[in-house]
């Protein structure tokens, strides 16, 4: 007779399926290899779709996700240093913007835009972490995943974000994104309302359509909307 598999009687998790895979991680981690293969990410869907399951699981898939990270991350700064960082950034790229004002043609130009496109660059992060902390969601550092990939991300606490609500885990998946999106057409208006060059109100505007377009082929597939429509699968 072949025998049941062990279930939480709480959630319905199948326990062994669980236990089997994150150990197959945790040995994974242990040899220097990455979780391919391994069902990690499968046993997080489980996870995250019998709520009553997550006490007892968040903290061990937070340490797995956390090690897997720091072996994936080609550069990483904590939470606290990061932040510091990219809000000097920001504060940066403000006063590029209204010092952009006070210029004569070309350099206004020249100025707000790359202003704009250093306000693009530190804000993703932060609106992440400003929604996220609102939903109870910690941040354990900064990172660049690669060189090919040079834009500044903000990793979770895995622990926090199992722990919050799916809905609020989707918004704080999106609200990177949003911010991003809206940057270059806030910035269109300033142009158009003062005395910018025209070339200045073009780019700005072919910024905030290619960011839309690659959100529509890419982010959907492979980032944050794609990340935005599993959490609300959750729900």
């Amino acid at each position: 007779m072949t025998a049941m598999p062990l279930r939480d009687r709480r959630s319905g998790v199948n326990i062994d399926l669980v236990e089997e895979a994150l150990s197959a991680s945790e040995q994974a981690l242990a040899e220097g290899k990455r979780l391919d293969g391994t069902g990690f990410w499968k046993a997080v869907g489980t996870v995250k779709r019998n709520p009553g399951s997550i006490d007892r699981y968040a903290s061990r898939i937070a340490e797995i996700d956390r090690r897997a990270f720091l072996d994936w991350a080609a550069f990483t700064v904590g939470a606290g240093v990061g932040t510091v960082l990219m809000a000097l950034g920001t504060l940066a790229g403000v006063a590029l913007v209204a010092w952009s004002h006070g210029l004569p043609d070309p350099w206004n130009g020249l100025v707000i835009v790359g202003g704009g496109g250093l306000l693009v660059t530190t804000t993703h992060g932060l609106g992440h972490l400003a929604v996220g902390r609102l939903a109870g969601i910690r941040f354990t550092h900064w990172f660049v995943g690669s060189l090919g990939r040079p834009q500044p991300g903000v990793k979770v606490d895995y622990d926090t974000y199992l722990r919050a609500d799916p809905r609020s885990r989707a918004w704080m998946h999106a609200s990177g994104a949003l911010v991003t999106k809206a940057i270059p057409f806030v910035l269109l208006g300033l142009v158009l309302a003062a005395d910018f060059p025209s070339w200045a109100a073009w780019l700005l505007t072919a910024q905030g359509v290619l960011q839309i377009i690659t959100d529509a082929l890419w982010s959907v597939k492979l980032s944050d909307w794609k990340k935005f429509r599993r959490e609300m699968s959750y729900r």
